[in-house]
Order: structure tokens, then sequence, then C-alpha cells
């Protein structure tokens, strides 16, 4: 993303403030449709002073720069924003974990120090003398580092990090363990944790929605119905038997008893097996989830109940330690 009205774009089309971000430095967004309805979310990284490249949903990126060129060509015509696809072009390879730095120290030709790239900045340079883009971003809650490279490099790169990395036990990991980790730190994703009816509010994610400035779905949130405090709401849950996995997707009750039609207080959104914390932990939305913290629910199956109580969504590291090293 590109041009002199750049910033004023992204600050229409984020929910939060964007006319302030530096240059090297990156910030999350969350993007909403007119309805005022999670639509995306990514970190945006100010490259240059009128140069921005932004990331999104994995399987999203399509549909967002359809979006976003739908508002420059209908509703913003006269701003001078150049939207450019550049998915095919990087490979991106994430260290992530405690000897990261270390890690990156051994191979990138500039300083990787915290004074040099706190976390959510980005910087340029060689990495394996490949040039490189680096951001000091997240998705694990672990310290970690996403390097860019151009495509045709991006064999070579991962070939010296799991060379190098072989000292500190380095292992690739899939999605699976990235969702895990994820989940351990309450972050969404989108089209997991929503569904085209949650709002930023509905997640707790009130502080990712600005008081002062326009943006597009503001004012849908000011909607009556947007303000009931029986929405369905992001929380945590966690099982009686610390052993049991709820299967997503299952439907939570507010009692064991009882035969079919139950009523339902919402469904679990993500659930996994967490190392970290040592028992199961999940994701739900559940209607005015956030005053039922402490309050046993059932997780309502074909065979049997499982029950469990709503927490806080953050499980693992609150202070986010991990993250800044």
């Amino acid at each position: 993303m590109q041009g002199p009205d750049a910033a004023k774009f992204l600050n229409l089309v984020y929910s939060n403030a964007w006319s302030k971000l530096q240059v090297g430095r990156c910030r999350y967004g969350l993007m909403l449709k007119e309805d005022g309805m999670v639509f995306d979310d990514g970190v945006t990284s100010r490259i240059d002073e009128n140069r921005y490249i932004m990331t999104t949903t994995t399987g999203n990126a399509a549909q967002v720069l359809a979006h976003l060129e739908s508002y420059l060509q209908t509703e913003w015509p006269d701003m001078q924003v150049y939207l450019t696809s550049v998915t095919e072009q990087f490979a991106t390879m994430t260290i992530a974990g405690p000897n990261s730095r270390a890690l990156l120290s051994e191979l990138a030709d500039f300083d990787v120090s915290t004074e040099a790239l706190a976390h959510m900045g980005m910087t340029t340079g060689k990495v394996a003398g490949v040039p490189a883009r680096v951001f000091r971003i997240s998705f694990t809650g672990e310290m970690s580092y996403e390097i860019n490279v151009p495509a045709r490099y991006g064999l070579a790169v991962w070939e010296a990090l799991m060379l190098s990395g072989e000292k500190y036990g380095i292992t690739p990991y899939g999605t699976e363990a990235m969702h895990v980790l994820r989940a351990e730190k309450g972050f969404i994703i989108v089209g997991q944790e929503t569904d085209g009816s949650v709002t930023p509010i509905d997640l707790g994610m009130d502080w990712i929605v600005s008081k002062k400035k326009d943006f597009i779905g503001r004012r849908s949130l000011s909607r009556p119905d947007m303000l009931k405090e029986d929405r369905k709401q992001m929380v945590g849950v966690v099982t009686s038997d610390p052993k049991e996995v709820i299967p997503e997707g299952a439907h939570l009750v507010e009692s064991s008893a009882g035969h079919p039609p139950i009523p339902t207080v919402g469904y679990v959104t993500s659930s996994y097996w967490s190392p970290n914390c040592g028992h199961s932990i999940a994701l739900a939305l559940v209607k005015g989830g956030r005053a039922r913290k402490g309050q046993t629910l059932y997780a309502n199956l074909t065979d049997r109940n499982i029950a469990c109580t709503v927490t806080d969504s953050v499980f693992f590291d609150k202070e986010g330690e991990r993250l800044h090293g």
C-alpha cells in the first residue's frame, strides 16, 4: 500500500488509529464491515513515509484486497492510494521461541537486540546473505521474528535457519501447534472465533476501537442491539476433568439435566490440549459470557455432558514476558 493518502486510508478501514505510526513500526489492526462485524485482522507495517505492507488472515488476502479496492474506487476515488498484491513475491519464515533472537543474530547483518528491534518493530538487512525484511511480531505468544525474502531465495534461507538452529534444538512447527500456542494467549482467528455476527466488543477487544475517529462500521457499533448485555462474548473454558478436550463446535448449556431440545447459551470455537498449561483449554462464544466467569456450564454432546468452567480467555503468560523476551 503506497501513496500520500495511505495513512488516512488505513485510519478509515481499521478500527484503531494509524496516523501516528512511525516508519519501522508495526501495528495490529481490526477491520470491520459496515454492519460493525469483524471482517479481518492482521499486522500492517510502515516501511517508508508513504509505503506500508499489510498482512491479513491467511485465507482472506484476496477478499481484503477486493474490499479495499472497492472503497477506493467507489467511496474515496480521490484518495491517492495504490494497492499491489505481493503475496506471491515473498517467502516468509517465522522463527519463534526463547532462542529465536540468538539464532537470528548469527545470520543477520543488522542489530537484533531489543533496543534496536523491539516487539512490533521491523527492519531491513540481509539474512543468510539474502536481502530481507524482518518483522518482530508474534502470533504464538513467543518471541518471534517473521523473515520475508524474495520467493526464489526461500528454500536457501530456510535451510540456513535449520542448519544454524540445530544447536538450539530447532524444529519446524505446523498450524496445529501454532493454533495451540495462539489459543493459550487468547489470540483470535477470524473465521474461527468470528462468524460474521461478532463485533470487537463481543471479543473483549474494546481497546482496539477508537473513540476519536471515524472508520468503517463505527456507526453500527452504537446500535441498541450491539449494546445488549446478553450478546455472545468470547471467554475461556476449562473442563472439570483437565484431560478431557471438548470437541470444537460443541454447544454449551446451563444444566446437565433434561432432554433435547435444550436451550444453548453458546458454543466452543477453539479447543486443544495445552502442554504449557498441563490441561485442556477452549475458547467459546457465550451469551453474556464475561458476567459468567466462574460459572459451570456443560458441553452437550450426543452421549454425555462435559462439565466446564467459564474463565478468562488468556490461559498462559498473561503478562507477556515470553513475548517481549
